[in-house]
């Protein structure tokens, strides 16, 4: 697996990370803890380095998880983090206040069986703490030798900058594939200017772009997907039109629809590093076979100009979910 760095950071990892959150949360029901244990050991073996949670999957199951799974690696690995959301629990909403970062701090190290956490990540922006606050609670975490990188995930510019002035941001954490493009527009060349890197979570659209979901399919029940727009069966009669583009340009490629949708990704900037997440060895393997799939800039342009006539119908959330999303 080659490498990448996030931004100027110096922090390297895997081109391609792992996305943890499905094995114990959002997706149905959590996957069985020896099958997950395997999936997190295959992965290490093949390469990556880089390991998504926060203590909101589950919560704090995930977290559980990793630090089982990953102790024999511990020296080999980036494990990633998050903070920011009363009592880890996204529908209480969002709690940044610099007493409770420093809790979640305390609470992540012992149940990821770690000294350090290397990538600290604010889950969502706080409305009602100042961003300055929490680079400054994460900066003086990092002077304690208890954290080593800051990230922010679903952050606004204005976020960003303020926080990269008191405290360097390290990644940036948000939605983006070829379904959700907006960060094209204001965020990548800011994260460009300020050496800052990205990582896009729900790379795969959640999981619509590997072409296994269509109108028909029935999401368990405590599947979120359930509840965001996009996953409606009228929008996903639509959103068709997306993944047949995809097979076909993967059938020229000897590849498959996610396969082809990874590579676009990595294929925007050097300093981009997805995280797709799956409970699967196969889809592991197929995840990251992506990495060595070369898009020409011919590709990348028939992609492009395909991409134009295509309308994606249906918000990417819930109008609750939505809401805790401050820019």
């Amino acid at each position: 697996m080659k490498k990448r760095q996030l931004g100027k950071s110096g922090l390297e990892v895997s081109t391609l990370g792992l996305g943890c959150m499905g094995l114990s949360f959002g997706y149905g029901p959590a996957t069985d803890k020896s099958d997950s244990i395997k999936l997190l050991h295959a992965a290490v073996e093949r390469g990556v380095t880089f390991f998504d949670t926060a203590e909101a999957y589950g919560p704090f199951d995930n977290e559980e998880l990793l630090g089982e799974a990953l102790a024999p690696y511990r020296d080999r690995v980036v494990i990633a983090t998050k903070f920011g959301f009363t009592e880890g629990k996204p529908p209480l909403g969002a709690d940044s206040r610099p007493e409770s970062i420093r809790t979640v701090a305390e609470a992540s190290l012992k149940r990821l069986k770690t000294d350090v956490i290397d990538l600290f990540y604010q889950h969502r922006v706080d409305p009602n703490v100042p961003i300055e606050d929490v680079a400054g609670t994460v900066k003086g975490l990092i002077q304690e030798g208890k954290v080593k990188h800051f990230g922010l995930s679903e952050a606004g510019v204005g976020s960003i900058r303020k926080a990269h002035a008191v405290q360097p941001v390290t990644a940036l954490q948000s939605e983006y594939s070829l379904w959700w493009r907006e960060p094209e527009q204001e965020i990548l060349p800011a994260l460009e200017e300020l050496g800052i890197g990205f990582v896009p979570f729900s790379p795969l659209g959640k999981g619509f772009l590997t072409g296994s979901i269509n109108e028909n399919t029935m999401f368990d029940k405590t599947d979120f997907r359930n509840t965001v727009p996009r996953f409606s069966e009228e929008n996903r009669r639509v959103n068709q039109g997306l993944v047949d583009l995809l097979g076909s340009i993967a059938a020229g490629k000897d590849a498959s629809p996610a396969q082809i949708a990874l590579a676009w990704l990595l294929a925007q900037k050097p300093w981009i590093v997805p995280i797709p997440g799956t409970t699967k060895l196969h889809r592991l393997e197929e995840n990251l076979g992506a990495a060595n799939i070369e898009l020409s800039n011919k590709d990348l342009q028939d992609i492009n100009e395909a991409l134009s006539n295509i309308e994606v119908h249906g918000h990417r959330y819930s109008e609750q979910a939505q809401k805790m999303i401050n820019r």
